[in-house]
């Protein structure tokens, strides 16, 4: 597609069970028209290029095209009690913070002290640190890295840069700080900084320490001081374009993949646009691949059976393709001894998660682990983090590689408080007991740069398992979602 140009006209290739012909004018506001044969042109405008822009034009195409409706304006599924969860940032305290408080670590450094880094996604100032003395009161203290401040190898710039997931820990008399972010050719990767004080300054390392789409690191020290990183590969953000860019190769191949006619439809809407959609920024190719995404995980595993039957009855490329997609269903998290300086990997990496419970769908992210009583507790979000099914699960072990075992219920679920609660981070609370800390969207209001509250509630380790400590006189556990 010409770079230059200001408009785009697609139709669906030979072999669809369905056809659109869709033409685009590229400019914001930009619009769309699609038709169907036989039928008169429908015409939709799109303000922006954010994610909450794209969910009104596809549940507008839903009602017009009968396409699947976005799982973001869906309400979480009904469940008993509820849990006690305790709000403690639902508002920015600075201009600079613009997408509230996502993927929260919350330290604490002292007797009485706590420090809070979150995701920036590509505001200026990358990870605000804030301060507080009791968990209650919040001041913004600085950036770990202030506007012109980032790593050379990052990228920057507004619906350009993903500055995600930053972690603090204690490590000897340093504050290593892992965090995510895109690299110049647009990748994600993991990269490490250290500084003498938790409100920094944090000096990075030159170049990343692990890289191919990966996100959400975490700094483990073993009960033998020895520090570990743990992160997860990324692959649920590859095989949605490799998948569109297959059924647009192979439109033939929606009937065997998708079963009901919405999911179909979808599919065909998607592999049309692709041509277009490949050309655009990550994230933007998310917001625009989300339907189809949403029609592959409706019954997971079963989609993943239907793939995996596709290609052993395919030959060649094709065959190969959809290989690579298949693995990219799982999503694994990985764990690695650090030199005691932490400036490289040692040993070779071991697989410690995998997405595998119904409620998971196709990822899990944003892992935490806490040593206690002699056990490594693992906790961890699941599924969509922009929809209402995101959640918190747990697993234990007895080394930090594993084997982990997960708990059979999901840890924490959406409520018609909050929603997608999810990245958890845990450390000892003002009342001197553990709390889990983790951010949560306001009803109805799911997705991308959408300001996320920070919340927290008390929890216990007990019998080798952790577990939430409940109000008196009530709310039940959550029940499984499946």
């Amino acid at each position: 597609m010409n770079a230059e140009a200001t408009a785009l006209r697609l139709k669906t290739p030979p072999g669809a069970p369905f056809a659109f012909d869709i033409a685009i004018d590229l400019r914001l506001p930009r619009s769309f028209q699609v038709t169907e044969p036989g039928q008169d042109a429908r015409r939709y405008a799109l303000a922006r290029a954010e994610q909450p822009d794209y969910l009104d034009l596809f549940e507008a195409l839903s009602r017009d095209l009968g396409t699947r409706a976005p799982l973001a304006r869906t309400p979480p599924p009904p469940r008993n009690g509820g849990a006690p969860l305790r709000p403690l940032l639902t508002e920015p305290i600075a201009p600079e913070i613009l997408y509230g408080y996502g993927d929260p670590c919350v330290v604490r450094v002292g007797e009485r002290a706590w420090r809070l880094l979150v995701t920036s996604n590509d505001a200026p100032n990358a990870f605000p640190i804030l301060a507080s003395n009791d968990l209650t009161t919040w001041r913004l203290t600085g950036f770990v890295f202030p506007e012109g401040r980032a790593p050379a190898w990052t990228l920057t710039g507004l619906n350009r840069a993903d500055f995600w997931a930053p972690e603090m820990h204690r490590v000897g008399n340093e504050y290593w700080l892992c965090f995510t972010a895109r690299t110049q050719d647009r990748s994600l990767a993991i990269g490490l900084a250290r500084g003498a004080s938790p409100d920094g300054p944090f000096e990075a390392d030159d170049a990343p320490i692990v890289s191919g789409d990966v996100i959400d690191a975490h700094i483990l020290v073993d009960a033998h001081g020895a520090p570990w990183l743990v992160w997860k590969k990324d692959d649920n953000g590859v095989w949605p374009r490799r998948l569109a860019a297959l059924l647009h190769r192979e439109p033939a191949r929606v009937r065997a993949l998708f079963v009901d006619r919405e999911d179909q439809r979808t599919a065909v809407l998607a592999l049309t646009l692709w041509p277009w959609v490949e050309t655009l920024e990550p994230m933007e190719q998310f917001f625009v691949l989300q339907p189809l995404i949403e029609a592959a995980t409706a019954d997971f595993t079963r989609f993943a059976r239907r793939l995996e039957t596709l290609r052993a009855r395919a030959c060649g490329a094709e065959a190969e393709e959809l290989a690579v997609i298949s693995r990219a269903l799982r999503t694994r998290i990985h764990a690695q001894r650090l030199s005691a300086d932490g400036r490289r990997l040692e040993g070779e990496p071991a697989v410690i998660l995998e997405n595998d419970q119904p409620w998971e769908a196709h990822l899990i992210e944003g892992v935490w682990i806490t040593q206690e009583r002699g056990r490594y507790h693992l906790l961890y979000a699941g599924n969509d983090f922009s929809t209402a099914h995101y959640g918190i699960g747990a697993a234990a072990a007895d080394a930090p590689t594993g084997p982990y075992r997960k708990s059979s219920e999901v840890f924490l679920s959406s409520s018609e408080e909050w929603w997608g609660p999810g990245h958890p981070s845990v450390a000892i609370g003002a009342d001197g007991r553990h709390h889990v800390f983790l951010h949560a969207f306001r009803p109805g209001a799911a997705g991308y740069k959408v300001f996320r509250a920070l919340l927290a509630a008390p929890i216990r380790f007990e019998g080798g398992v952790v577990s939430l400590v409940r109000r008196r006189g009530g709310a039940g556990h959550a029940r499984r979602r499946g």
